[in-house]
């Protein structure tokens, strides 16, 4: 970890909010001193060395014309100040229309749902407005870095439940075994970044029981649900027992490459929801007014576009697979999202972290160690994995992995 500023003296149980924040997301060190992300620290050394980045999960494509028109049309027609809290109406009637098209639920938007900063803001409010100290939040491990920067500021305590490979699926022993009387909310990343697994019905089925024999509030963070290959994604609300404790959150941005829109939303039960809001109006209020509307128009997109982003990330899913398996890595081959995980371990190499620090001047490649996602027995078990992200073009994929071949002559 790089580190740039000393640590002031803690206040109150587990030290000052920012502190809580830095410790839950693996960026406060054991000499208290605070580092960048490994995000940060690896796009450095990509730049440095003129590297193909592979680490950071955001396309380097813009996404569906209509959409990028519809953007450009809203701010030229003056769709340039505050929305309201809740969102554009249009956005949250096309979010409605877009869960009953796909999975069948039923969604008022009037009440059931609001539009956020991305799925980000969504994910943070629903933690900070139901757990608190004394709480524990549950998420499965590894996990996206902001989950445990969020649970570490609102006080609770961050359980986790692993994911192991090959199949990365939830364990049901480990499962039940990390519910408690304590547990207030469970956090579903479905399909699951980083592993790239996409949870089965029966894994699904299992956590609905959990959260209700212990009470739990199910947070959904479903931003892949589009992207997944041959297999289907499931909602956790569409499944029986579970729509009432069930707040379900996506965005746009990995859908139809748009990430720096930060346009995203939250639905569910009306009375979890006014209650997110609550929290949510002090975050952010709104988000970006001339987007919301174009989203809107994205989400009624035919179904041939949603089928169609899913078919070329696969090729390009392929593609790197092709390269990584050239490079002498077990490759665990995912069922969605943008990334695909490795074991370093056939390479006589244990330390992904450190590889992760040497390939960009290695061979030119970036990727991201997996151990950066987990608390620190999560992190000796995931030591020797990396991650790399397809969602880039064919000729960008095409050219790392042709560096990535050349791995098992420089280690």
């Amino acid at each position: 970890m790089t580190t740039d500023a000393q640590t002031p003296f803690p206040r109150g149980i587990g030290g000052a909010p920012w502190m809580r924040a830095a410790r839950g997301a693996n960026l406060l060190g054991d000499d208290g001193r605070l580092g960048i992300t490994i995000f940060e620290e690896v796009t450095a050394l990509a730049q440095q060395h003129d590297a193909v980045n592979l680490g950071q999960g955001f396309p380097d494509e813009d996404g569906p014309r209509e959409i990028l028109d519809a953007a450009r049309a809203a701010i030229a027609g003056g769709a340039n100040q505050y929305a309201p809290g809740q969102g554009l109406a249009v956005l949250r009637h096309a979010i409605a229309a877009h869960q009953e098209r796909f999975y069948g639920l039923t969604v008022d938007p009037r009440t059931e749902v609001i539009v956020s900063t991305g799925a980000t803001e969504s994910i943070a409010a629903a933690i900070l407005a139901f757990a608190g100290p004394g709480d524990e939040v549950l998420t499965f491990e590894p996990f996206y870095d902001s989950y445990g920067a969020v649970i570490g500021l609102s006080g609770a305590t961050h359980t986790t439940a692993p994911l192991r490979a090959p199949d990365f699926q939830p364990d049901a022993a480990s499962l039940e075994a990390a519910f408690s009387e304590r547990t207030r909310i469970v956090v579903v990343n479905n399909p699951h970044n980083p592993t790239g697994s996409v949870f089965t019905r029966p894994a699904l089925e299992l956590i609905v029981r959990l959260a209700e024999r212990y009470d739990a509030i199910i947070v959904t963070d479903e931003v892949y649900e589009h992207l997944t290959f041959g297999v289907e994604h499931v909602p956790i609300a569409s499944l029986p027992g579970a729509a009432g404790r069930t707040l379900s959150i996506s965005s746009a941005g990995k859908t139809f490459s748009v990430t720096g829109w930060k346009i995203g939303w939250l639905s569910g039960p009306a009375e979890l929801v006014a209650q997110v809001r609550t929290v949510k109006t002090f975050l952010t209020y709104t988000s970006g007014t001339p987007f919301q509307g174009a989203v809107a128009q994205g989400l009624a997109l035919p179904d041939a576009f949603f089928a169609s982003i899913a078919g070329t990330l696969r090729k390009k899913r392929d593609l790197l697979g092709e390269g990584l398996r050239a490079a002498g890595f077990d490759v665990f081959e995912p069922e969605g999202t943008f990334f695909t995980m490795v074991d370093a371990a056939p390479l006589g190499i244990e330390d992904a972290t450190d590889l992760a620090r040497r390939l960009p001047a290695l061979i030119g490649v970036a990727a991201i160690p997996v151990a950066m996602f987990c608390h620190p027995e999560g992190a000796g078990q995931t030591r020797s994995l990396l991650r790399f992200a397809f969602c880039k073009k064919f000729e960008v994929i095409e050219e790392g992995a042709r560096r990535l071949a050349t791995l098992r002559e420089r280690v």
